[in-house]
């Protein structure tokens, strides 16, 4: 047969051979190659586009030349004699070139689904943030003291405070900032995270009186050091060190300032350094921490008695004590209010000041001075994001959880990873009945803090009402908390068929919980259906003015007694609206 006799002479035939075998290494290759590369799968068909269409063109590329060792040629027709020009002519140049403008065609799109499907770590561009937002990241301990490590974390977070003050600057919070500390990250990551285009990082080395700072400001799109600084000073410079780090971001992101650039205020650097030291050990909470943190407070304030963001943080340590039981509430509540007030009398301006005499007010049941403090709070630092959290926290007692929502969301939107705003939105989400929202909350902060307690019991709680028990009964095995753990098995038992096991448990959580927890006891009746004993203990808690009480318009647990005419009577006990 002539035409087969043809392609054999040109040796088509071996081509499309070698070419078929060729392109089926190349796509095994390609899919294994694409999945440890993090290429999405989908730019594998462009390959194979690429192998289809290719084929055509090698067929003709075969019967129309050879390869020698002379170069590429044209290939002789059947009866040519050994004379014939076989060099390439115009026609062929213009061949050749189609063929390119058709491998391009093919290969282009290939090249740019890679470029595309790198993971989101890898695409970070600048236009996907705002210009003039940051993260300050934990600054290094390199002290030979690992104690120190208080001072390193305190610098960062006094420096976060200082740039948050900057309304031409967002500026990420602490606990989305913080989460980063003592772990590997890439810094592409920290901006695709926390939604920011620069970050500033550093570290501190503290021996005695004297220090080494380093502070680098970077920027997210390209991982360049758009400025850096190292400073070996004494303690007592250490607010003109931060107004320089801050007038730095400024002068480098090109900020154009409504007024002056805000600076560190100056105090005694060793009351500071107690302040930072007492911070430390608030971060960490719990019981010997929260002590620690008064201690340290206290020898603040014995060094700079004028020192107001010290008083306002004994203030909270105080209500902090009272809430979890460790101090009497009356002392607590007492020791809180003087110690908020000599802050204010120094400050009338401080924002977090008035937000903790909004929480002071509320367990007072005066709901007009707390709304008045908690408003007081957002016109003084209205991007702060503990007023925020205040704010939102109190509208929620109150029973409007659609605006704690919006306030909730709003922090999320800027901080995507705090932890205090995913706890505090997944809450109200519960209060709303919206419980597979809610359980996903609780879960996202769970990944953002696998130690947290609480957060377990309180997706044990959503599956109980659920009426999944089993799975409630998973859940509760997780929760550190070991109070936590007991109030939410006895809530699950009697779905299990375990009643008398239940009510054992709660006579063993009364004798331990009675007097700091009267509400839970309360809910857990309520819950049962014993309308009587819940109300009895309710109404303890707030003959109590217990902490919590204030805040149970919206619990969930207690919605079987809202048809109990006792109901309006207990709200209106504490002046709440029925």
């Amino acid at each position: 047969m002539p035409v087969l006799q043809e392609l054999r002479r040109r040796k088509v035939l071996r081509l499309a051979a070698l070419y078929i075998v060729g392109a089926w290494v190349v796509l095994q290759v390609a899919d294994l190659a694409f999945e440890s590369w993090d290429i999405a799968s989908s730019a594998l068909r462009y390959v194979w586009l690429g192998a289809i269409l290719g084929f055509p063109i090698a067929l003709i590329f075969g019967w129309r030349y050879d390869i020698t060792t002379k170069g590429l040629v044209r290939t002789p027709p059947r009866d040519a004699d050994t004379q014939i020009d076989l060099s390439l002519r115009r026609s062929d140049y213009l061949i050749l070139a189609l063929l390119i403008v058709v491998a391009i065609g093919v290969i282009y799109p290939l090249t740019v689904q890679i470029g595309d499907s790198r993971s989101p770590q890898q695409v970070i561009t600048q236009h996907e943030f705002e210009p003039n937002s940051i993260a300050v990241l934990p600054f290094l301990n390199l002290s030979s003291d690992p104690e120190q490590e208080y001072f390193a974390d305190g610098l960062s977070e006094e420096l976060l405070n200082l740039l948050a003050r900057i309304p031409e600057l967002k500026v990420a919070s602490r606990s989305s900032a913080f989460s980063y500390k003592g772990k590997d990250f890439k810094i592409e990551d920290v901006g695709r995270e926390l939604n920011v285009a620069h970050v500033l990082e550093g570290s501190v080395r503290k021996a005695g009186n004297q220090l080494r700072i380093t502070a680098q400001l970077i920027k997210i799109e390209d991982g360049f050091h758009l400025w850096s600084n190292t400073w070996d000073r004494s303690l007592e410079d250490i607010f003109a060190i931060q107004d320089e780090i801050s007038q730095a971001v400024v002068d480098e992101l090109r900020i154009k300032l409504m007024g002056e650039a805000p600076r560190a205020k100056v105090v005694d650097p060793e009351a500071y350094a107690l302040y930072l030291k007492a911070q430390h050990f608030l971060a960490k909470w719990g019981k010997e921490n929260f002590e620690k943190s008064r201690v340290a407070l206290k020898q603040a304030l014995a060094i700079e008695p004028r020192y107001a963001e010290a008083w306002s943080q004994l203030s909270f340590i105080y209500l902090t004590q009272v809430k979890y039981g460790y101090l009497d509430r009356d002392e607590g509540v007492a020791l809180a209010s003087k110690a908020n007030t000599k802050s204010l009398e120094i400050d009338p301006n401080n924002g977090l000041a008035w937000a903790r005499q909004s929480f002071m007010r509320e367990i007072e049941f005066d709901w007009a001075g707390a709304e008045a403090a908690a408003n007081k709070s957002l016109e003084l630092a209205p991007e702060n994001h503990t007023v925020l959290t205040r704010a939102g926290n109190f509208a929620m007692t109150l029973g409007r959880n659609e605006e704690a929502l919006v306030l909730y969301e709003r922090i999320l939107d800027e901080n995507p990873i705090s932890l205090f705003a995913h706890f505090n939105h997944a809450n109200v989400l519960d209060r709303m009945g919206r419980l597979e929202e809610a359980a996903a909350g609780y879960k996202r902060h769970l990944e953002l803090n696998p130690e947290d307690w609480g957060t377990h019991g309180r997706l044990t709680i959503i599956y109980m009402r659920q009426g999944n028990p089993e799975r409630a009964m998973e859940e509760v095995a997780l929760e550190p908390d070991p109070e936590m753990q007991a109030y939410a098995r006895i809530l699950i038992l009697p779905a299990l068929d375990r009643g008398d096991e239940a009510l054992q448990r709660l006579d063993a959580y009364i004798a331990d919980y009675a007097e700091r927890l009267p509400h839970r006891i309360g809910a857990i009746y309520g819950w049962y259906g014993n309308n009587d004993e819940a109300f009895r203990w309710l109404n303890l808690a707030v003959d109590q003015r217990n902490v919590q009480a204030g805040n149970l318009m919206g619990y969930p647990l207690l919605a079987k007694l809202h048809d109990d005419p006792r109901w309006p009577e207990l709200l209106a006990r504490m002046g709440l609206p029925y």
